[in-house]
C-alpha cells in the first residue's frame, strides 16, 4: 500500500498572459519533510498557498489523503513568515483560540491547559501570560509554532517562518522544529531560500527552476542521518557534497534549465531524483 499522503498533479498558475509555474508534479509521503527551494518569482509561496487551500491552481489538482483540496482545513496548519498573533490575547490565549476552533466541544479550561502544554514544549513555559508586545520576535514565532502543532494537524506547512529572525534565534528555532517534527512524525512542507535550513530539516529537497514558467527541475534526496542539528550538520560526511549540489543548481543550472526550456526527454512525471555522493573521510596517517 502506498504511503503517499499528498499528490501534486500538473498544477499551473497563470496571471493573464504570464505563467508563473506549470507542469508541477510531486508527492509527499506520510511523515516526510519536504523543502521547496528556488529563486524569488518562481511561485514557491503560491504553491504553499495552494497546498493550504488558500488559493487554487489555474490548472491541475492537489490530492491530500485521497481527496482533492477545495479550501482551507485545520488538518493543514500553516506557519507564516509573520507571527500572525492577535495582539490583545496572551500567548496562551492565542493558542487556546486555535484549539477552540479545532475542538468545538472542549471547554475553555481544556483549551487553556492544552495551550499551556504546547507552549511549554517550545520553551515558553515562562511566558504563558505575556501578550505579543511583551515577546521578542523569536518568542512570537515560537507561539506560532506551538499554535500549529497544538492543532495536531495531518500536515504542517511553513512559509519561510524564520527568515526575519537574527541568526542565533533562527538556528535555535530550526533545531526546535527539527526535534518536534521528528518526535511527532509530522508530515511537513516548507519553502525556503536557506540551503542549510533545507539540508537540516528536509528528507527531500525540491529544486525549482526560475520563473516565469517555472517547474520542478530536480529532486534531491537528503541521505544525511538523523538527528541533525545546526551544531553537527557541517561535520557530517556528505554535507559538503549535498550543499554544493544544491548551490550549483541555484547559481548556474536553474538559469540554464530555463534558458533552453526543459531538457530533451524531460517529462513532468519523471523529474530526476539525485543522491549526491557521500564523501569518504581520508585514511588516518600511520603513526
Amino acid at each position: 500500500m502506498s504511503n503517499q499522503y499528498v499528490s501534486v498533479e500538473a498544477i499551473a498558475r497563470r496571471y493573464g498572459p504570464t505563467t508563473i509555474f506549470e507542469d508541477v508534479w510531486f508527492g509527499i509521503d506520510r511523515g516526510e519533510f519536504v523543502c521547496l527551494v528556488g529563486h524569488s518569482g518562481c511561485g514557491k509561496t503560491t504553491i504553499l498557498n495552494i497546498l493550504a487551500g488558500l488559493e487554487g491552481p489555474t490548472e491541475g489538482a492537489v490530492i491530500v489523503d485521497g481527496t482533492e483540496i477545495s479550501g482551507p482545513s485545520l488538518d493543514r496548519a500553516v506557519i507564516f513568515q509573520g507571527h500572525a498573533l492577535m495582539p490583545w490575547m496572551t500567548a496562551t490565549g492565542n493558542v487556546a483560540f486555535a484549539l477552540s476552533c479545532r475542538h468545538r466541544g472542549w471547554s475553555r479550561a481544556q483549551c487553556d491547559a492544552a495551550a499551556r502544554e504546547a507552549l511549554k514544549r517550545v520553551g515558553l513555559g515562562h511566558a504563558l501570560d505575556r501578550k505579543p508586545a511583551e515577546l521578542s520576535g523569536g518568542m512570537k514565532q515560537r507561539v506560532g509554532i506551538a499554535r500549529a502543532l497544538a492543532l495536531n494537524p495531518k500536515m504542517l506547512l511553513m512559509d519561510e517562518p524564520f527568515s526575519a529572525l537574527d541568526a542565533l534565534t533562527r538556528g535555535s528555532l530550526q533545531d526546535e522544529v527539527a526535534r518536534l517534527v521528528t518526535e511527532t512524525q509530522q508530515t511537513a512542507f516548507m519553502i525556503t531560500h536557506d540551503v542549510d535550513e533545507a539540508i537540516l530539516l528536509a528528507d527531500r529537497i525540491l529544486l525549482m527552476s526560475n520563473g516565469p514558467g517555472a517547474r520542478i527541475a530536480e529532486v534531491v534526496v537528503n541521505t544525511l542521518p538523523k538527528p541533525r542539528t545546526r551544531a553537527n550538520l557541517h561535520h557530517m560526511p556528505g554535507y559538503h557534497a549535498l550543499r554544493d549540489h544544491v548551490l550549483d543548481f541555484l547559481i548556474s543550472r536553474s538559469a540554464a534549465f530555463d534558458a533552453k526550456a526543459p531538457p530533451a526527454g524531460w517529462a513532468p512525471r519523471a523529474v530526476p531524483e539525485v543522491r549526491p555522493a557521500i564523501e569518504t573521510p581520508p585514511p588516518l596517517a600511520a603513526e
